[in-house]
């Protein structure tokens, strides 16, 4: 599987850009990648969205920085290499749908992804539930986003601002202790699972 994380200008992919990606193939995890991108012409940008990944205006309108379009070729053509290419990653819909609009932007037709993703919000739905945990839930819904979910497996928050490739190691690291209960990653060696320690 292709752990996945996107950054983005904005929530919107029909009116925002992607403006980094990060990504690992989950039974390769050494085979990694990470581009950023400027945004493409007319895309609109939300300050929330910029503070939550940390780049400036500048830095996404950089004309140096390769487009939009050609981050996704790039990201097409490493997925090649790639033997089971279902995407995951927390609330994976969201990276999903940005990366279809923007392969459209760029002239994909043939779309290589299912629309089937393994997200790390439902597993760990699913975990807590068969641990007899009680999910924690707020406004009604569930309030599993991602700082919820590393601690739930015993790795601290995201470093702030978020960032991609960071993210995309992160999503690996909690598929790997909720699927097989078992860590993944060394840059997240040092944290034990939760539940191996009760």
């Amino acid at each position: 599987m292709i752990v996945i994380d996107v950054e983005a200008s904005g929530t919107d992919y029909s009116k925002h850009s992607i403006v980094s990606v990060g990504a690992l193939d989950f039974a390769n995890p050494n085979n990694r990648f990470y581009e950023e991108c400027r945004i493409w012409d007319g895309a609109h940008i939300m300050d929330e969205a910029m503070e939550v990944n940390g780049f400036t205006r500048e830095q996404i309108t950089d004309p140096k920085k390769m487009s939009e379009a050609d981050l996704t070729h790039a990201f097409l053509a490493w997925s090649e290499g790639v033997p089971e290419r279902t995407l995951a990653g927390q609330n994976v819909s969201f990276d999903r749908d940005f990366f279809r609009a923007a392969a459209e932007r760029a002239g994909h037709t043939d779309w290589p992804f299912a629309h089937r993703t393994i997200d790390t919000h439902t597993m760990c739905y699913m975990h807590m539930i068969q641990r007899g945990k009680q999910p924690p839930v707020q406004h009604r819904r569930s309030a599993l986003n991602l700082d919820a979910v590393l601690n739930y497996v015993g790795i601290p928050e995201e470093p702030k601002p978020h960032n991609a490739l960071t993210g995309a190691l992160s999503h690996a690291e909690v598929i790997a202790r909720l699927l097989y209960g078992r860590k993944l990653l060394p840059e997240f060696s040092q944290f034990e699972i939760t539940w191996k320690n009760k």
